[in-house]
């Protein structure tokens, strides 16, 4: 049933567009706030569940009346107080609780954008605070030999790239061979996350794969001139094909499926800075991050790093004394005839 002007008050600034569908007119709005592509197609894929749930009376929501909704109907449809969106909270019930919360923020933004208040008594679900996965010395190895190794050429240069940079996986498939300035060793990455302009350091290892990439890149272009990563079909390479290709490096290295992404890569990246040093203003600048407190998460793991090898230390140490008395020498002699402490991961 349309509805009339009087039956919801649409904020001065949605009134114009009022009969236009919902979805090209929301979507629009999350593009001039800088919302990634990827919040958009969160924020859309989650909205569908809340729009289509239906109330006792309704008739099922089809793929029609999802397109053709205009501004005006959803203001009315999303109506705080007549029980839509509760009914769809309790239907999340069994989703991980940063999967509710996701839901709950994409609900929350779009009953914003409609003028509405969000209702008080739906919360934010607890959860335990969960560190940022990342891989020891050991498993970061194996990886980069698997990488090495692999029949896809593509593999070294990819992994070393965003493990030496903190690049997200979309910002290393968006990177344009014009971007990258091999002289100044480092990339210009344009509209990151949050829409925001950044420039990343290259190593010496990053340049030397690089270097290695350019001939075979240069092989493989068909259409696209611009794009620096290509797939074997000249295409420019996609995350999800970045993600296989993680996968299949995991597998070669012996790793359970799941433990390698790219963005523990980016986490690797990060942890590894702070721990030789690095202050956190310069890690958020090179990770992209508009805040900081996204990258104080990372202290976490740094003090977790720190209490394991203070405990392989001691332990070390306490196997030195033992050696020491069983053979009558001081623990300074044999820590002079012993492999430095550097090899088992202390330094």
């Amino acid at each position: 049933m349309r509805l009339s002007e009087a039956s919801v008050s649409l904020p001065p600034r949605l009134v114009h567009m009022q009969n236009l569908p919902w979805l090209d007119c929301y979507m629009q709005t999350l593009k001039s706030e800088n919302k990634s592509e990827n919040t958009q197609k969160s924020y859309a894929s989650g909205l569908r569940g809340l729009i289509e749930t239906t109330l006792p009376g309704e008739s099922v929501f089809s793929e029609a009346d999802f397109q053709g909704l205009s501004v005006l109907d959803l203001a009315q449809r999303m109506e705080p107080l007549n029980g839509r969106i509760d009914r769809w909270t309790h239907s999340l019930s069994d989703l991980r609780p940063t999967t509710y919360n996701a839901r709950l923020a994409a609900a929350r933004h779009l009953l914003k954008w409609l003028g509405h208040r969000w209702p008080d008594h739906l919360v934010r679900a607890r959860s335990g605070k969960r560190l940022p996965r990342t891989l020891n010395k050991r498993e970061m190895t194996m990886v980069l030999d698997a990488a090495a190794k692999s029949e896809d050429p593509a593999a070294s240069i990819i992994v070393t790239m965003m493990l030496d940079t903190g690049l997200r996986v979309s910002e290393v498939c968006n990177l344009d061979s014009n971007d990258i300035d091999l002289e100044d060793g480092s990339a210009r990455v344009y509209g990151g996350k949050g829409d925001k302009d950044r420039i990343v350091l290259f190593t010496k290892r990053t340049l030397e794969r690089i270097d290695a990439w350019i001939p075979i890149r240069e092989a493989r272009v068909r259409n696209d001139d611009f794009a620096f990563l290509l797939n074997s079909a000249g295409r420019r390479l996609q995350p999800r094909g970045v993600q296989r290709l993680m996968d299949r490096l995991a597998t070669e290295a012996g790793l359970p499926k799941g433990k390698l992404t790219p963005h523990v890569l980016r986490h690797n990246f990060a942890t590894g800075l702070l721990e030789r040093g690095a202050d956190l203003v310069t890690i958020q600048r090179l990770l992209g991050h508009s805040s900081i407190a996204t990258t104080r998460v990372y202290l976490e793991i740094s003090d977790q790093t720190l209490r394991e090898v203070y405990h392989r230390a001691q332990a070390t140490r306490e196997k030195l004394e033992e050696a020491a008395t069983a053979t009558e020498k001081s623990p300074d002699e044999l820590i002079e005839s012993t492999p430095s402490t550097s090899s088992l991961g202390i330094e």
